[in-house]
């Protein structure tokens, strides 16, 4: 499979024809501040419209023409039909603020056990405390001699894909994000968890949703972004038609390795698709000129704090924050509109501004 997987991506001409046809891509990982995870966000009884509208209107003001957006099986499997039409008036609010999506289908971070309907509140001063994974843990070791649901899977991925395989307000399908990932998981008066996604239980499901993607063949590039392990990047790299990644760090380490992937790479279309910790030096004053010297799209993590708790550093899973941290790991705004940080959000502004083509 892996071959054919090699062979059915983009030629690096294509891939390079669609990334120059592009506005400089910039944006942010987007949750609307009253969802705690994706499941929370697309689920009939919480699916938010005016309170997205009004936040991607801050993301439109301050210059950025992308999202990054997680979908969740659960929510499809309540009701297909009614899912669709609430991922398509997203999408029209989207295009409403002059913005397209990247496509997030699943992801191996958060929590390992979760359940439809109402979601449990937020623990206080814990770093995104409720996201959870899709399909999840569970599902991936039963995926292993489930022949029923293997098919259950493949008709959702399949479903989403030819919905909306020429449609112009998605930039683009990122098919699994972090597959490998190692998450602390916090339990309430509990250990703190950390669980590692291997290979053994990741590689299946991560082919397979290559090997669905290239049946429908969107016109949209599909990828697979990745963060730390080797079975991770090797399939990002060998199989995605634009290389996503994703780096926390301060500038130094960034662009070391913006210069090694571009070494082992090539010319293939580079975006990062999280990037922003405060607190690890990795800000917007230094890494937004850093992408756009290199040719790189640049997708921070955060655009509005609420029930994500995203402004709790990572040392939150094991020490919980009694108050509110005084530098935010991620987020620029607060859920009335107000800036975490001003002078940055003028930056921001400034400097997108400048590097528009129109």
């Amino acid at each position: 499979m892996k071959k054919n997987l090699k062979e059915k991506r983009w030629s690096i001409k294509k891939a390079k024809e669609w990334y120059d046809k592009q506005d400089w891509i910039v944006g942010c990982n987007f949750i609307p501040n009253t969802a705690a995870n994706s499941l929370e966000m697309w689920q009939k009884d919480t699916f938010d419209e005016k309170t997205i509208d009004r936040e991607l209107n801050w993301a439109e003001d301050l210059g950025f023409n992308t999202i990054r957006v997680f979908l969740h099986n659960l929510a499809y499997e309540q009701n297909r039909h009614e899912f669709l039409k609430r991922f398509d008036m997203f999408l029209d609010i989207d295009n409403k603020h002059h913005i397209n999506s990247i496509v997030v289908i699943f992801d191996n971070c958060g929590q390992r056990y979760f359940h439809q309907g109402k979601q449990p509140s937020p623990i206080s001063g814990i770093h995104n405390s409720r996201w959870i994974e899709s399909p999840g843990v569970e599902t991936l070791i039963r995926y292993q001699h489930d022949e029923s649901l293997r098919k259950a899977l493949e008709f959702y991925v399949k479903d989403i894909l030819e919905h909306f395989s020429q449609d112009k307000r998605i930039l683009m399908w990122d098919l699994y994000n972090e597959p490998a990932a190692i998450w602390f998981i916090p339990h309430k008066n509990k250990p703190v968890e950390r669980f590692e996604i291997g290979p053994t239980l990741m590689l299946p499901l991560l082919h397979d949703v290559y090997k669905w993607a290239r049946e429908i063949n969107p016109s949209q590039p599909v990828t697979t972004c990745w963060n730390r392990r080797t079975y991770e990047a090797q399939a990002a790299i060998e199989f995605a038609d634009v290389i996503t990644f994703h780096h926390y760090g301060p500038y130094e380490s960034t662009e070391k390795l913006i210069m090694e992937l571009k070494k082992s790479i090539g010319k293939w279309p580079l975006i990062c698709t999280e990037y922003i910790a405060r607190n690890y030096g990795s800000i917007f004053q230094t890494h937004l000129p850093l992408f756009f010297k290199y040719g790189i799209g640049a997708i921070n993590w955060g655009l509005v704090s609420g029930k994500t708790q995203t402004i709790y550093p990572y040392s939150s899973w094991v020490k919980r924050f009694k108050k509110e941290p005084e530098v935010w790991l991620h987020d620029i705004f607060r859920a009335d509109g107000n800036a975490y940080d001003r002078t940055e959000v003028d930056f921001i502004k400034t400097f997108l501004k400048k590097c528009r083509r129109n």
